[in-house]
């Protein structure tokens, strides 16, 4: 198995409001330290903008597990397991541009052992 090679930009591209589609997975990176060694990939889905009546520009995602099973914003009890969460737009990435994170942390941690 090979993967294709790829260039990769020096920042990151997070999904714009315009490219997010309601009930799409999209997929949160952070890191755990600062050096950006250690990853955390969460998918999440987007369910909305303003979803509540005050909301200026506000964009809703929601734990994907909580969305497979069928919960959703407007008829989640607080006993649901669920995560529903606004602001972590400029940490969520289409699955290609999430990659991209990724191979650019491999290259830092490879770089980081030497």
């Amino acid at each position: 198995m090979r993967f294709a090679e790829r260039e990769l930009k020096p920042y990151s591209e997070p999904a714009t409001p315009d490219q997010l589609k309601v009930g799409e997975t999209y997929f949160g990176v952070q890191f755990l330290d600062e050096d950006g060694f250690v990853p955390v990939l969460e998918p999440k889905v987007f369910i909305g903008h303003n979803l509540k009546p005050e909301d200026e520009d506000e964009l809703y995602f929601q734990d994907y597990a909580s969305y497979q099973t069928g919960i959703r914003y407007d008829t989640a009890s607080a006993e649901d397991e669920s995560v529903f969460e606004t602001g972590a737009e400029k940490h969520v990435f289409e699955y290609e541009r999430a990659l991209d994170v990724l191979l650019r942390c491999s290259l830092r941690r490879e770089k980081g052992r030497r």
